[in-house]
């Protein structure tokens, strides 16, 4: 067997898998639906094949995987312009709690227990049925949900506080390495991020397994 065309047509696939995935879009690796799955698996099926059989070379793995292209990328657009085609190919939302009730017949349509609902709830920091008002199982896989009023956390608005602005934690310290991109945009230094660890008794950076900052707060650090 000829390890090096191996390699090479590999490398070959690599790189047209993915160009393929950019040309495509993240939906290919994030919010997976069943048509979607399919695609990846046909893709990988394609390459694979084709690096293990001698008959096949890098022309045969790049017209296979550009007709793939093509079929998905159709696909795709019919999906954007006829609804019915894309309720066929992507599926569509399914209400499994309506009104604190779980909607049996939905769960049995969509194969799913009681067992994989509370997980899937749990993932939405709803721990007991009885707390949610309204959940949907996404073409995905995942849940969106909605809790009950008496469940649900309070908003600013609700209690009549006036608006906070929301600042993005920064990572400065990562495994006692300084992050020097992140320092640089908040527009300091190593020799203050040295003085702010040294405040908090903290002789040297890489006694710091994390450090983040955020505007008008102390920094968060936690050592080994």
């Amino acid at each position: 067997m000829d390890f090096l065309k191996i390699a090479f047509e590999l490398v070959v696939g690599y790189i047209a898998l993915f160009a393929l995935t950019k040309i495509l879009g993240k939906t290919q690796i994030t919010q997976i639906t069943a048509f979607d799955f399919i695609s990846a698996l046909v893709l990988g099926e394609l390459v694979g094949n084709a690096v293990f059989d001698k008959d096949i070379g890098v022309r045969e793995i790049l017209f296979a995987v550009s007709c793939w292209c093509v079929l998905i990328f159709a696909t795709e657009m019919a999906t954007q312009k006829f609804k019915r085609v894309r309720k066929l190919l992507e599926g569509e939302p399914s209400i499994i709690i309506h009104k604190g009730k779980i909607v049996y017949n939905q769960l049995k349509k969509n194969h799913l227990d009681i067992n994989q609902l509370q997980h899937l709830l749990r993932s939405k920091d709803i721990f007991s049925i009885r707390e949610c008002e309204y959940a949907l199982l996404e073409t995905d896989g995942t849940v969106s949900a909605i809790k009950k009023s008496d469940f649900a956390t309070p908003t600013r608005n609700d209690l009549s506080l006036p608006s906070q602005e929301i600042g993005l934690p920064i990572t400065l310290v990562i495994d006692g390495e300084a992050i020097y991109d992140n320092l640089n945009a908040i527009s300091k230094d190593l020799d203050w991020l040295k003085n702010e660890l040294k405040q908090q008794g903290i002789p040297d950076i890489k006694n710091v397994l994390y450090a983040e900052w955020e505007k008008e707060k102390a920094l968060h650090i936690q050592t080994y």
